[in-house]
């Protein structure tokens, strides 16, 4: 583990523990491994790009001792990890609201694939039936089997609202929710940079309801107002680019609802942390994880 990805994670065990984790009160054993310790843990397993728990448990075992003494099997470490749904997303929130980009009068946002299948035996037995479906990802001209992932971040890539969803579901939909369900984070003016696809004057209006301006491609029926935003467009397909190139987003491993949606969780954290150190550490380039990576 490089030194760098060493000093991350011991300034985000403090923060984590000062700030995300709650006091421990009633009766009964405390845990060998704190939830500071297990969610730095996840953090750098998606970092050094392990996907599967069982092998990164081993690596733990054999290389981590001094960082973390007490490490769970991989049954203990996976079933820890479900049940910390709840400190991932404020571990988010927390990093989030520590930098700078935090104030940022412009967001970001797209849907991306999250595939959870590759073969029709897999579709039929999956946990995932009912949550799951089928879906086209137009910029890589394919179909596949899984969830949407919906991101709204900042420029620098800090995620700030997200969710998952039935790929059928219209995006308006499912953007519109996700930002009425999270609407005390919106500030009056807010800026939001949206694709072609979030076009539409009933879903331009439940935007502006909620004080977001929202902006966008022009479509060719249009009359010219933006543009194509093609250089600013780039700003969130780059970040999807880290979490599927960098972060390994389409290779989770999940195979139930909580468990994708643990994974994915995993993996924007791991984005998140390593933004924000960027920030603390003053690097030019916020989202780059390479020095991390190894």
């Amino acid at each position: 583990m490089t030194k760098d990805l060493n000093t991350l994670l011991t300034a985000l065990y403090v923060l984590i523990d000062d700030h995300v984790v709650p006091p421990r009160t009633g009766r009964g054993r405390r845990p060998r491994l704190s939830d500071s310790e297990l969610l730095c843990l996840a953090v750098a397993q998606v970092l050094l790009g392990y996907h599967s728990e069982r092998r990164w448990i081993r690596f733990a075992h054999a290389n981590l001792r001094g960082m973390f003494p007490d490490l769970p099997n991989q049954p203990g470490y996976h079933k820890r990890l479900k049940a910390a749904e709840p400190l991932l997303c404020r571990a988010m929130a927390v990093l989030a609201q520590q930098c700078p980009s935090w104030f940022d009068d412009v967001w970001i946002t797209d849907a991306t694939p999250v595939p959870c299948g590759a073969s029709r035996e897999t579709v039929k037995r999956s946990d995932l039936a009912g949550h799951a479906g089928y879906g086209y990802c137009a910029a890589h001209s394919r179909f596949y089997w899984g969830l949407k992932l919906y991101l709204v971040c900042t420029g620098d890539g800090m995620p700030l609202l997200w969710c998952l969803a039935h790929p059928k579901i219209g995006e308006r939909e499912v953007l519109a929710a996700l930002l009425s369900r999270n609407h005390h984070h919106i500030r009056p003016g807010q800026v939001l940079l949206a694709d072609k696809g979030f076009s539409g004057r009933d879903f331009q209006h439940r935007t502006a309801e909620m004080g977001l301006d929202l902006r966008r491609p022009d479509r060719a029926d249009e009359t010219y107002r933006n543009g194509n935003l093609g250089g600013v467009r780039q700003w969130i397909e780059s970040v999807n680019q880290s979490l599927k190139g960098q972060l390994n987003l389409e290779q989770h491993g999940g195979r139930t609802p909580t468990g994708v949606f643990t994974r994915v969780a995993q993996r924007l954290l791991a984005l998140a942390a390593g933004i924000w150190h960027n920030w603390a550490t003053d690097t030019p380039r916020k989202r780059s994880l390479i020095a991390y990576d190894h």
